[in-house]
């Protein structure tokens, strides 16, 4: 089958379209599937140019072309355990069911899927442990992927496949954070508003009902106004001076870096901040002082619960959400949808799309 192999921690040069790698073989409670589209995530360039590595102390797109001089491969992935290479990433799969293994009903071949992106399956369903599909295991950047039949989910809509590719790591990430900070009808602040895990995080705070203050590019305001944002506030912008201190219920971050005080002081008294991301650098500054003084709860998002999923589903199969997807992609110009993706001159998703 083609399928796009990294071979090692490092630049976009790491990653090699193959037209001959062998299928997957699955287990006796997985599935085969043939993958339709595939989304590009953070997470597939963090894994990448090993960012999550303690060594590391720079913002994403700082290597995301190039890697990084230094990585500690020892601690290079988000769950901590070493990569094994080659390794197919790809943590957004939307694809067909072609087979089954042993102990799966035959009548699941035929369906059309998508797979939970945080697997428990291969945990026993530990509490605060998973793999990430396409970094403790194969993903989608490929013709074919295999998962665990109990975390591949049937969906019913007439969506299109890059649209429904477009949910499982950003949509899953967005919803996990709101759930773990329990945002309702209030004032919600959402920084990386127009990329992928932010344009999500906006129309689910907007389904529970939120007033949602975005943070982007003034260029893509209107893209992000049109996703359900109340207001839209310069990137570069000094939050305090234009929203009031103490003024916001509620903080979904996913940008960190050199402003991140800033989010402390507009979140009121006793207030609540969600963080699963750190593109703009993951080393802050922080005034213990304003942490304990305001009694704000900080909460670091990863670990999914299984109803998280659930409600995605359920959120499709209802029209309650719509992706935006900017961009397209052949699989094998994986490095242009790369590239694109850092340059972010775009707002929702960018979709690859292997050979059929």
């Amino acid at each position: 089958m083609a399928a796009v192999l990294l071979t090692g921690h490092g630049g976009i040069d790491t990653l090699s379209y193959r037209e001959d790698v062998a299928l997957p073989v699955t287990g006796p409670d997985e599935v085969l599937i043939r993958v339709a589209a595939a989304g590009v995530n953070n997470t597939d360039i963090n894994t990448r140019i090993g960012w999550y590595s303690k060594k590391v102390s720079a913002a994403t797109d700082s290597g995301g072309a190039d890697g990084f001089d230094e990585v500690d491969d020892d601690d290079a992935t988000w769950s901590g355990v070493p990569m094994t290479f080659p390794r197919i990433q790809g943590a957004d799969c939307c694809g067909i069911i072609v087979a089954v293994g042993e102990q799966v009903d035959s009548a699941r071949i035929g369906e059309r899927v998508l797979v939970r992106n945080m697997l428990r399956s291969y945990v026993d369903y530990r509490p605060f442990e998973c793999w990430t599909f396409g970094s403790e295991c194969d993903g989608a950047f490929a013709q074919f992927t295999k998962a665990p039949s109990r975390e591949t989910y049937r969906v019913d809509c007439d969506w299109s496949d890059a649209e429904l590719a477009s949910i499982p790591c950003a949509y899953s990430t967005a919803e996990n954070m709101q759930q773990r900070a329990a945002i309702g009808a209030e004032r919600v602040l959402i920084t990386g508003a127009s990329g992928g895990v932010g344009s999500a995080a906006v129309q689910l705070a907007r389904r529970r009902g939120a007033e949602v203050i975005a943070v982007a590019s003034q260029a893509k305001a209107e893209e992000v106004q049109a996703l359900g944002a109340h207001r839209v506030i310069d990137r570069g912008a000094d939050l305090a001076a234009a929203l009031g201190r103490d003024s916001i219920d509620a903080v979904v971050d996913l940008v960190a870096g050199e402003t991140w005080p800033g989010l402390l002081e507009v979140l009121r008294r006793g207030g609540r901040y969600a963080t699963a991301g750190a593109i703009a650098g993951p080393l802050v500054e922080l005034d213990v002082r304003t942490l304990y003084l305001k009694d704000l709860t900080l909460i670091g998002c990863t670990f999914q619960e299984d109803i998280v999923f659930e409600n995605l589903v359920g959120y499709i199969e209802r029209g309650e959400i719509r992706p935006v997807v900017a961009r397209t992609y052949p699989l094998k110009e994986i490095a242009r949808a790369q590239q694109d993706f850092l340059d972010k001159n775009f707002t929702g998703k960018l979709v690859l799309v292997p050979p059929a």
